[in-house]
This record gives C-alpha cells, sequence and structure tokens, in this order.
C-alpha cells in the first residue's frame, strides 16, 4: 500500500507532528502467596473475547453484569470518557481545567493524562513535591479543589478521590504515554537487536499494580504513540529510539498487553475488584498497517480509537480533524491513487467509520469506543477546494526534526490560542483551538482571554469565519475567505449525529480528547468559555439507549470449541507490508488428526475489500460480504466471511501445524468466529474466547481421535485433597478421572477450573 498517510499526529501536549497458555505462577511483588477466591459464577461477567488469566479467579462481575457488559449506573447504556490533562492547573495564567470542573454526573471514566516510565521502567509521575500536580499542588482560594486530608498525597490525585467518594460510578484509569511521554516504552518493552525486553516489562507492570493501588485508580490505560513497524512514526524526538526497534514492536507490545493482563488479574483476585486495561489505538490505516493484525484485544477491556488528528498541519493536504466517514474525495488518499487502484476497492481509510470497522473485526461492538476531539486543526493560506476543504496549504519551512520535506501551513495567532511549542521554543503553527475558543470565532467575538494565551486585549479579527458542514463527511468547519483560513471543528451537529452512530452500531462509547475543550455560553461575560455542551448531548442521548453490542459474531456459532490455534505472523516490515501478506499458521491442539478437505471459516473485517486470498493452494473463497464497493457514506456491514480448505492430500496430526501464505491489501484487526469442519460436524475455535462455550476432543468422522480409556479398576494416582499442595506437573484423580497440574496449585478442585485453569483432563480412570 502507497504511504499518503505518514504523518499522523495525535491529541497531545506537544502535539505538533506523529507518524501516520499463559504466563502462570507469576505472583505480583508484595501479592500473598495464595490467591484470593471469587465467587463461582464470575465467568458468567467475563466480557466475550477477554482473556482470563489461567488458575486465577477474575473477580469480572464487580465490574460487569453477567451479560459480559460494563456496569455504569443507571442512567448510562454507554460510556462517556474524558481525558483530564495534568497541565491545565492555572499556574501559567492560562485559564485551569481542575477536578471541580468535570461533568461528574455525566461521564463514566476519566483517563487521567499522562504518566510516563522511568529510566528504570517504572511508571512515574515525577517527585513528590508542591510543584507537582499530580500529588503535590494546591489551588487556595479556589472553590472545591479543597484537598482531602485523609489521603497522603494532594495534587489531582487527592481531588480525583475526593470527587469519586461521591460518585463511585466513575472510574479512574491513569494514562501511560501520550506524544511527548512515549518515548520511554521503546527501551523498556524492546531490545536493542528488536527481542522482547521481559525484564523491563515485569518491572513497569509490577510498578503499575503498585500505582492503581496506591492512588485509587480502577485501571492503567496505555496510550503508547506507536508500536508500529512503519518507520518514522511517532513524535520525532524518539525516532532514534524507536527505528532501530521497529522489527521488534509488534511482537514487544503483544507482550507488554499480555504480561499486564495477567499482573492485573492476579491483582483483581487479591483485592476483589476487577481492574480495568485499555489503550488508546491509532485510527490511520498507515499506522495500522504496521501493526500487523492488532493481536492484543484480547487482553483489553476495551479500545479507544484515536478517530481524530486524520487531517493535520503534518502534511499540505486540507481536510477534516476527524470526518466519521469518507467521502471519496480525500486530496491526500486521491494523490496517491488510493480510490483509483482496484485491489483498494474505493475504500477510504481516514475516517471514524473505517477504524471502527477495522477493530470490529476482532472485537465485540461494545468493546470499542470512537475518539471525538474537542480541539481544532487549522492551516492559513490554503489554496483551491470548496471552502477550503480538501485544498492545499504548504508552508516553506518545517517544524524542527520533523523530517518532512513538505509540511501544511498552520494558522497561527488568534487561529492557533491552544499553540504548542516547537523544539525551539517557538509557537507551532497547527491551528490548535479549544472548541470555546472556536465557537467564539464563529460568532465574531473577541473574548477578554487572549492576554493569557499571548495575544493583544484589543486584537481584532480580521474576516468572518463562516461555518460550513458537509453531511457526507459529519464534519464541520470555519472557512475565513479573506485570510484563507480554514479551521475543523466539532459542534452539536456533528456529535450528535456521531453519538447516534455510537447507539445505531452498538458500539461502547466515546472517548474525548479532552475535557477542557468542550463548551459552554457565558451569558454574563458574552462569549463561550470552558464547558460541558458537547458531553451533555452525549448523555442525553446515551442514557435511554439499548444496551450495546457483546457479541462478537453477528450470527449463531457452535457452543463447542476445540483447541485449534490460528495465528497470523511473520508479517514483513511495514514500510515493506505491501500487499499485506502474512503467514498463517493453523497447529492442531486436539488428539484428532485433521483430514484432507477440513474446512475454516472466519470473519475478517470490511476495513479491507472482499478479495482476500492464499497462495498455498487452500483455495480461500470469500462466501459471504457484508458490504460491496467503496465506503463513501460508511461501510454497510461488519464482516467478509471467507472459506479455506486443506487441501486433499494434506493432513494436520495432533501437535503438528501448517502454514499458508495469506494475502489481504487493507489492514484488518485478527479475524475471528472460526469454524473448522470435519468428520460431519462443525466446532468453533477456542481461541475466540467466545461466552456459553465448552471445549472439547473431537468426537469422530474423519479424524483420528484418541480413545477415551475404559475404566478398569480404582484410580492409580493419588487422589486430590483440598489441603494439598501440588507442583507442575503432578497428576492425581478425582471423581473417577485423571487430572495433570499445569502449575503449582492448592485448593482448586479438578474439574472446576476450566479450560484455562490448572488442572488439565487426562481422561477417565
Amino acid at each position: 500500500m502507497p504511504s499518503p498517510s505518514r504523518f499522523s499526529p495525535r491529541r497531545a501536549r506537544p502535539a505538533l507532528i506523529a507518524s501516520v497458555g499463559a504466563i502462570a505462577g507469576l505472583l505480583i511483588a508484595g501479592l500473598p502467596a495464595t490467591t484470593s477466591h471469587a465467587a463461582p459464577d464470575q465467568e458468567s461477567c467475563r466480557p466475550e473475547g477477554l482473556y482470563k488469566t489461567p488458575g486465577v479467579d477474575v473477580p469480572y462481575c464487580s465490574v460487569y453484569d453477567t451479560e459480559g457488559r460494563e456496569k455504569m449506573g443507571a442512567d448510562h447504556q454507554r460510556r462517556i470518557i474524558g481525558y483530564f490533562a495534568n497541565w491545565r492547573t492555572g499556574k501559567d495564567g492560562r485559564p485551569a481545567y481542575l477536578a471541580n470542573n468535570i461533568p461528574w454526573d455525566k461521564i463514566t471514566h476519566i483517563n487521567y493524562a499522562f504518566a510516563g516510565i522511568d529510566a528504570a521502567n517504572k511508571i512515574s509521575v515525577g517527585a513528590d513535591g508542591p510543584e507537582n500536580p499530580n500529588t503535590g499542588m494546591t489551588w487556595p482560594g479556589v472553590a472545591g479543589t479543597e484537598m482531602d486530608p485523609a489521603l497522603p498525597y494532594k495534587g489531582h490525585f487527592n481531588l480525583l478521590s475526593k470527587f469519586k467518594k461521591a460518585n463511585p460510578d466513575v472510574k479512574t484509569l491513569i494514562s501511560v504515554g501520550g506524544w511527548t511521554d512515549s518515548g520511554g516504552f521503546y527501551k523498556t518493552t524492546t531490545n536493542a537487536d528488536g527481542s522482547v525486553n521481559q525484564a523491563g516489562i515485569d518491572t513497569f507492570a509490577d510498578s503499575s499494580v503498585a500505582f492503581l493501588r496506591k492512588y485509587g485508580f480502577n485501571g492503567l490505560d496505555i496510550d503508547y504513540e506507536y508500536p508500529t513497524s512503519m518507520k518514522d512514526a511517532g513524535n520525532p524526538a524518539d525516532w532514534t529510539v524507536a527505528n532501530a526497534r521497529r522489527a521488534g514492536l509488534n511482537k514487544s507490545y503483544a507482550a507488554l498487553m499480555k504480561t499486564l493482563r495477567e499482573k492485573l488479574d492476579r491483582a483483581s483476585a487479591a483485592d476483589g475488584k476487577h481492574y480495568l486495561l485499555t489503550v488508546a489505538a491509532p485510527s490511520s490505516g498507515y499506522l495500522l498497517r504496521g501493526m500487523e493484525t492488532f493481536q492484543v484485544q484480547k487482553y483489553l477491556d476495551y479500545v479507544n480509537i484515536m478517530s481524530y488528528d486524520l487531517h493535520g498541519t503534518w502534511n499540505e493536504h486540507v481536510g477534516p480533524n476527524a470526518a466519521l466517514y469518507d467521502d471519496g474525495k480525500d486530496s491526500e488518499l486521491a494523490g496517491s491513487g488510493i480510490y483509483n487502484a482496484s485491489q483498494y476497492g474505493g475504500i477510504g481509510y481516514l475516517n471514524t467509520d473505517w477504524a471502527y470497522h477495522y477493530f470490529r473485526g476482532s472485537m465485540p461492538a461494545g468493546r470499542i469506543n470512537i475518539g471525538v476531539p474537542t480541539y481544532t486543526r487549522g492551516w492559513k493560506n490554503v489554496q483551491g477546494g470548496t471552502d477550503g476543504l480538501w485544498g492545499k496549504a504548504s508552508a516553506t519551512t518545517c517544524p524542527p526534526g520533523s523530517g518532512l520535506t513538505k509540511c501544511g501551513d498552520g494558522a497561527v495567532g488568534i487561529d492557533n490560542v491552544w499553540h504548542d511549542k516547537d523544539t525551539n521554543g517557538q509557537e507551532a503553527p497547527a491551528g490548535f483551538n479549544p472548541m470555546w475558543h472556536a465557537k467564539n470565532l464563529e460568532k465574531g467575538i473577541v473574548p477578554d482571554y487572549l492576554p493569557k494565551f499571548g495575544l493583544p486585549a484589543n486584537t481584532k479579527l480580521t474576516g468572518t469565519y463562516a461555518r460550513k458542514y458537509d453531511p457526507t463527511l459529519v464534519s464541520p468547519w470555519l472557512w475565513n475567505a479573506e485570510k484563507k483560513v480554514f479551521i475543523s471543528t466539532e459542534d452539536e451537529q456533528s456529535m450528535g449525529v456521531k453519538t447516534d452512530y455510537v447507539v445505531d452500531k452498538g458500539l461502547g462509547g466515546t472517548m474525548i480528547w479532552e475535557l477542557a475543550g468542550d463548551y459552554d455560553y457565558n451569558t454574563a461575560k458574552g462569549q463561550y468559555e470552558p464547558g460541558d455542551s458537547l458531553i451533555t448531548l452525549m448523555y442525553d442521548k446515551y442514557k435511554a439507549a439499548k444496551p450495546y453490542g457483546n457479541k462478537k459474531s453477528n450470527t449463531a456459532l457452535p457452543t463447542e470449541a476445540v483447541d485449534i490455534a490460528v495465528d497470523f505472523g511473520q508479517f514483513p516490515l511495514g514500510d515493506t507490508n505491501y500487499p499485506i501478506s502474512p503467514k498463517l499458521k493453523i497447529t492442531n491442539n486436539t488428539n484428532a488428526t485433521l483430514p484432507g478437505g477440513t474446512e475454516f471459516q472466519f470473519d475478517y473485517a470490511t476495513s479491507a475489500p472482499a478479495n482476500a486470498k492464499d497462495q498455498s493452494g487452500f483455495g480461500t473463497t470469500i462466501v459471504r460480504s457484508d458490504h460491496t464497493g467503496n465506503n463513501v457514506g460508511g461501510l454497510k456491514g461488519d464482516f467478509h466471511r471467507a472459506s479455506l480448505k486443506l487441501p486433499a492430500w494434506q493432513t494436520v496430526a495432533p501437535g503438528a501445524s501448517i502454514e499458508l501464505d495469506f494475502v489481504y491489501y487493507l489492514p484488518v484487526s485478527t479475524p475471528s468466529n472460526w469454524t473448522v469442519t470435519f468428520g460431519g460436524k462443525t466446532y468453533a475455535l477456542a481461541g475466540d474466547l467466545a461466552r456459553g462455550t465448552t471445549v472439547v476432543q473431537p468426537g469422530g468422522g474423519g479424524g483420528t481421535p484418541t480413545p477415551t480409556p475404559t475404566p478398569t479398576g480404582p484410580c492409580t494416582p493419588v487422589a486430590w485433597s483440598a489441603t494439598a499442595e501440588y507442583g507442575t506437573g503432578t497428576v492425581v484423580s478425582h471423581k473417577g478421572r485423571s487430572w495433570k497440574a499445569k502449575w503449582w496449585t492448592k485448593g482448586e478442585e479438578p474439574g472446576s477450573t476450566g479450560q484455562w485453569g490448572v488442572w488439565q483432563d487426562q481422561g477417565a480412570c
């Protein structure tokens, strides 16, 4: 795939430019040696597709109901997740946004931005002290910011904990990384030679568990920008470290998430409450192309898609910051031939709907939240386009360290009041404003806060900022024809359509970057200021919505599953991964031989066209498509259903694997909803982690199942005892069957621990 969207920055400080089985037996440092046992119905609350750490009774029902949906309060059928930026303290003279400004009654989650990773591979928010906004700062005289004296820390953390006591349905997560602080992930997770730094990952994970306990957070949000194999992705300041490790970043990302999930699960069992693990995920098809099939989703409670920064001044193409749909006219994609290349099916991949469908290919809709911005992106000196839309604005000088040869001419001054600084300490041209400032520009209001952003109080507006709206894109913008300034915005109209989209598609909700950008109108001052108009709109629509989608598949699948593993791997590095051409490895972990003609079927996302194939003689065909044609106005459905068969001469013995060369043309997340048919029967696959399935051994047909031993008398292994300790490999008997321990255990009854548990059924005795 060509690389039209190499640079896709992300909300941040500074947000300048961006490139578009188990570790069982591990104990968290400081945890008791025994596992706390949760109620026996906890599995009924596990969300579909969520990995469960073997041998651990995770208290899912502390967070989820018996349908696997998150409990968020009676008036919250969808998530409203707001990022809280720790730097908006007011100490710099700019307007403050503190915990008392949060609309606690309307939101469901707060992601606290940001923690980083220190040189010792531990999570960090800096040294304690009165200037530390996280743990030490205070705001004397500001109503609502009085500290809770019962807590041993101050700052934002104290205030968040205080307000949570009055709003117990709201969950808080510590977000690690962001644009500025993602650099620590590269060395912590990946060695210089590209291998996984498991020691660094373990240290970070252990410190994160301790951090959640110390400060009372409900979970961990990983905002790693970006673990992609695409060269020059992420903050230019990190490229020296990151580019050398690109070949190993996907593998180490998976190791990071698996380790975090398992250590959080063990902490959850010990503490009697389920800790959330989430990520902020890219939405750009360019970045996702270098993230293989995003193999980490099974470890996550949910994904927050960064479906914004899809266009900005990292290049000259003038377009929406966060369009809901493609319109077939995106100048960036058109200039790279995406619309005209038949293998792409005319599908544009720089929009929210495309990104949602990418993740829907591997997750229930309810475990996906779309990102919505409460900030703008903008250009000056725009040439061409329709009221600037899909025009161009080229700069003669690009920001320091960007590596670009052509970048966009970013809006400045009054059109850029939330301006960040470049590496030389100068204003970074980006048209970066809170939405309340954009509303003032739209209404022709000169607000009184301009001096706080370094602008003269007597600043005059030049020209008129006319609001424009494209119903196909679902995107508003301001167009100043006199200044040739284009500012991409959001408002009630676009947010209303996006909120309806969330409800109609069964999504989990919306994630907002950032809380401080929302607006209200101050009648007394005659200007727009920070508020919660857009959040209130979401809240009002969501509180009466139907429950979100909790199933991976749109059709019924078999309730019996077999342990046949499927894995897409050996991807070429992102910059050379076109067409996308991994190896598909199928491993038979059952006791039956798979005969020639065995058929596999699976779903993959409509984010890619219906032209996937193999090059190894397995006859991959598309047997059903929920969408055909381009995606102007949105993709019509979620899945393509594919079929492949073992060649007549090909068998796969128990424990054996086969590989085939697979090809597709736009990124998809891990294919799911697998079935396998042989011996006259169709099974699901255990790896889909579906709710309500039972893992079985194939019972006949064309396979050669291992016979079940016929009982010949009393069982010979020693009988299991609830008080005895058993090491790895120990065999016991219980209720007429033999059981083998996968790791050390005590007090866990054979037959009660499930498919992922400590006891492996060895058959009748």
